[in-house]
């Protein structure tokens, strides 16, 4: 049953879920944001990400974390895990996910700020945990992207 909330949305409440195997962006859907006058971070946690190593095909696991301030539009969360989910099969270093993840939606909600940061698992003795992040240009979150970066690392 759809209502005005989810007008557009076409996976939440569809009854059904196809999964897709191959990385695909065309998968995230958003909706309304209905407190656009308010600064709130949306933390959104994958603990089982899957991706495939590009030179061995092997399997990584993670966890993403993506953490963002909504501007106009909210990710629809099913869309968000069918879309992660299409990383399975996808070849690529650890940051290149996570920059794409973060640039997807970047495309898709316009947000104030938002960052991605990969926890993978250690794969020969060694965990890799890649942190991209932005802020909106010509804002206040342009510097707080950059205070944030900075701290990452410490």
């Amino acid at each position: 049953m759809k209502n005005k909330e989810t007008e557009g949305l076409s996976l939440l409440g569809s009854g059904q879920t196809r999964y897709v195997f191959d990385y695909d962006s065309d998968i995230l859907e958003s909706f309304a944001n209905k407190y656009p006058d308010n600064n709130y971070f949306v933390r959104l946690n994958c603990p089982e990400f899957t991706s495939l190593c590009p030179i061995t095909g092997q399997p990584d696991f993670g966890t993403m974390i993506i953490n963002y301030i909504p501007d106009q539009k909210l990710v629809e969360s099913k869309s968000l895990k069918l879309y992660l989910f299409s990383f399975r099969n996808h070849g690529g270093f650890h940051e290149d996910v996570v920059n794409i993840i973060m640039k997807d939606l970047i495309r898709l909600l316009e947000p104030r700020y938002i960052e991605v940061i990969g926890e993978f698992s250690p794969r020969g003795g060694i965990s890799i945990h890649p942190y991209s992040n932005y802020g909106q240009p010509d804002s206040k979150w342009v510097e707080f992207a950059v205070k944030r970066l900075l701290k990452y690392g410490k």
